[in-house]
């Protein structure tokens, strides 16, 4: 098939990368010329394991390829992607002004029959607002698709190419007869599509996020219960996800969540709620159990220091939201560094990818250093606060001889099997006691 898919964002590009890889013919058009000029000189502006090779590989074959001239790309095309961003606005709604002006450019550029499909995380209702522009301005036919994506940052790629489920929804023939020919070769396997209607496809895609997001929050209180009470919140997680019913994912605890979907689909949901008058209190739960979350490690830090941190040095290790990304949105790293520097503390970071967007947000203010165990040095205290892998199992004896106090603030918990008062550190978790554990 003929695909535009309009954004080369996160989600845009791996969606056009995918779709090319299958044997479609894709062109990602996007406004950011800058953006684009990288594309074409074979730059991938986000970091995510396997996206290079796989943008490479079909920009050489001829499969994909980038333009700023969108009305261009969208001429001929049998589909359009529409994977543009939906900022959140102050009141927690989602800004759909680029999704409106992508469905204006749509209209006015189609020459024939095509299938719009709605990638971008969008509220109920947008689906309906984008048929709205397209009957007001098209001169051709059109098919409207609710086709959110669930892709994890780190794990993207697989995601894509793997899909555990494709949800479609659309109440017309020829847009689900369309996705089920453009997904076939990723779900070959087994049948992944789920079909609905297209108000439940927005649902669905908002209710997944929160849901998820609720298991995070939910065992972070967990955990401060468990550091009140003497208990250990791991084996807690162990014995309550043994059950089938609940299951062990998402069930660590830690300095919260960030990134850019849970914040941002957790407010939607909730505000989408409070349009129609009902409250959502367990959606605004846990948005105020992660905000609360997101300033335990400072807390814990001025508690070691008699609510005084003027002066102190500490070393930070990661600073993207998670693993496997140089996503720095919503990081809980940024509440930390943040709240360090208010409090006349000074700080040393590392982070293995994201070390621009660190240098982009702080400046000078913080010593962003190449090697991870410079962030140590002359240190009062290290606070890990992404669990890279590169992280899980320093060298101990390296991290104790260069700090000037051998204090260790784990915000994953990653280090809390090593005894690490035997090896003459002050260590603390979230929610677990110091000790090892058999498994």
């Amino acid at each position: 098939m003929r695909i535009c898919v309009i954004g080369t964002g996160y989600v845009g590009l791996v969606t056009g990368a995918g779709f090319a890889e299958t044997g479609n013919h894709v062109t990602c058009v996007d406004v950011d010329s800058t953006k684009i000029a990288r594309l074409q000189a074979g730059e991938i502006p986000i970091y995510e394991p396997g996206l290079e090779d796989l943008v490479q590989g079909n920009r050489s074959h001829g499969r994909l390829t980038f333009s700023t001239d969108v009305a261009k790309g969208i001429a001929g095309a049998e589909v359009v992607f529409v994977t543009v961003g939906t900022p959140p606005r102050p009141d927690g709604g989602a800004d759909l002004s680029f999704v409106d002006k992508a469905a204006e450019t749509i209209a006015d550029a189609m020459t024939g029959e095509l299938v719009v499909v709605l990638k971008s995380t969008v509220p109920v209702g947008t689906h309906e607002r984008v048929r709205r522009i397209l009957k007001e301005r098209a001169k051709h036919p059109f098919h409207v698709v609710s086709n959110p994506e669930f892709l994890k940052e780190g794990d993207a790629v697989a995601d894509f190419m793997k899909p555990d489920r494709v949800v479609v929804g659309t109440d017309s023939e020829h847009a689900r007869e369309t996705m089920r020919r453009l997904y076939a070769p990723l779900t070959m396997t087994r049948e992944r599509l789920v079909q609905m209607d297209p108000a439940s496809a927005e649902l669905t895609k908002y209710v997944a996020n929160a849901m998820l997001a609720m298991r995070i929050s939910f065992m972070n209180e967990v955990a401060a219960l468990c550091e009140r009470v003497g208990a250990d919140v791991r084996l807690v997680r162990y014995g309550v996800g043994s059950d089938e019913r609940i299951g062990p994912k998402f069930l660590y605890s830690g300095c919260g969540y960030g990134g850019s979907c849970f914040p941002k689909d957790v407010l939607a949901l909730l505000h989408t709620g409070r349009e129609l008058e009902l409250e959502l209190e367990l959606v605004g739960a846990t948005d105020r159990v992660n905000q609360r979350q997101k300033g335990v490690l400072l807390r814990k830090l001025k508690a070691r220091y008699g609510g005084d941190l003027r002066g102190r040095r500490v070393g930070v290790w990661g600073i993207s939201f998670k693993p496997r990304t140089d996503d720095i949105r919503e990081a809980p790293a940024l509440t930390l560094i943040d709240g360090l520097l208010a409090e006349g503390a000074s700080v040393a970071a590392h982070d293995p990818v994201a070390m621009e967007a660190a240098s982009a947000r702080f400046g000078d203010r913080v010593e962003l250093v190449e090697n991870e165990y410079d962030a140590a040095k002359g240190a009062d205290a290290l606070v890990l606060v992404t669990e890279w892998q590169q992280y899980r199992s320093p060298d101990f004896a390296q991290l104790r001889a260069s700090m000037r106090r051998p204090l260790l603030i784990d915000g994953r918990n990653v280090w809390a099997a090593y005894d690490l008062g035997e090896q003459g550190f002050d260590y603390e978790g979230i929610g677990v006691r110091a000790s090892k554990l058999d498994r």
